[in-house]
């Protein structure tokens, strides 16, 4: 049997189409609920309150001949402090690797000042630009062109997509378009793998989606998660992962209404974590909760980088 030449080998890495998609915008306008959709696997972990995305999360969509490694960032804002700036100039940071870059808007008639300014930015850089006009799902089907056409006159020179992340109207061809555009380039991550987060910052993750769920005004954006410890048993059919985190937070007041009456809303916190952390993992989890008063952590650098902000 004849081994392929050398000109065939080339030829097929020249079909094969890769590249770095970065999904960028203001907070809270769905670029988590994206990245999730289009994977059909959970990696980022969603809030109805505004910057719940703190880190570079990467989603990698592999499909016949292609492969596309998005990038969720977090949310651009006007930054206040240590934690917000770290998180904007990790969603800026990505303009410069991108191959294509998705920037979501909300469904407004008239773009807000914040969306002006990211497409500001994003009209420097050499990479194109989908504008993905998001949530459309809240606006009657006869006003979708109107909509379309006034974000077009907004946003000149770049393609515009309605599109719905909540419900997946427009996400598959979306999809088609942007494996259209991309370049020919390598596999970077094997076929089955559909992110680069490790398993333990998936967890924390998880448990910080809870506190964002349950708990309410400044208390999710005072918490940081740190996984302490993780270990993994074997002995039982579905193996057993031990989990320690510790969930840091500025204030004992706010320690207080984490752990609640007689400690209800950490066990409510505790409990859910657990379970999709179970599914994740496909195992029993043993989880471990235990909330530190760290103050001043949001504005102190070597806290952000011990919690991986850094």
């Amino acid at each position: 049997m004849m081994s392929p030449c050398r000109d065939e080998m080339e030829s097929a890495e020249e079909r094969f189409l890769s590249g770095f998609v970065p999904v960028v915008g203001r907070p809270n306008v769905g670029k988590s609920t994206l990245l999730n959709r289009i994977l059909g696997e959970k990696v980022s972990i969603v809030s109805d309150k505004p910057q719940t995305t703190r880190n570079r999360i990467c989603g990698v969509l592999t499909g016949n001949g292609h492969q596309i490694v998005f990038l969720d960032t977090p949310g651009i804002h006007k930054a206040k402090d240590e934690i917000n700036r770290y998180m904007v100039g990790v969603a800026l940071s990505t303009f410069s690797e991108a191959d294509l870059v998705l920037f979501l808007v909300e469904p407004d008639v008239t773009p807000g000042k914040g969306d002006q300014v990211i497409y500001g930015m994003l009209r420097e850089e050499r990479a194109p630009v989908f504008v993905l006009v998001n949530k459309m799902d809240c606006v009657p089907r006869e006003q979708w062109e109107d909509r379309v056409e006034r974000h077009r006159k907004f946003f000149p020179r770049m393609e515009i997509f309605p599109i719905s992340a909540r419900t997946g109207e427009g996400v598959k061809e979306l999809v088609e378009e942007i494996v259209r555009r991309l370049p020919p380039g390598p596999m970077y991550f094997p076929p089955d793998q559909y992110t680069d987060q490790p398993i333990r910052l998936l967890s924390s993750e998880i448990i910080r989606e809870q506190v964002f769920d349950l708990t309410g005004e400044e208390v999710p954006y005072s918490v940081a998660v740190e996984i302490v410890s993780f270990e993994e048993k074997a002995g039982e059919p579905q193996g057993l992962v031990s989990i320690e985190a510790h969930i840091h937070v500025e204030r004992d007041s706010q320690k207080g209404i984490l752990i609640g009456k007689q400690g209800q809303m950490l066990k409510r916190i505790g409990t859910q974590a657990r379970q999709e952390i179970e599914c994740l993992l496909g195992a029993h989890v043993f989880l471990r909760l235990w909330v530190k008063v760290t103050k001043g952590w949001k504005n102190d650098r070597a806290s952000l980088r011990r919690f991986g902000y850094g």
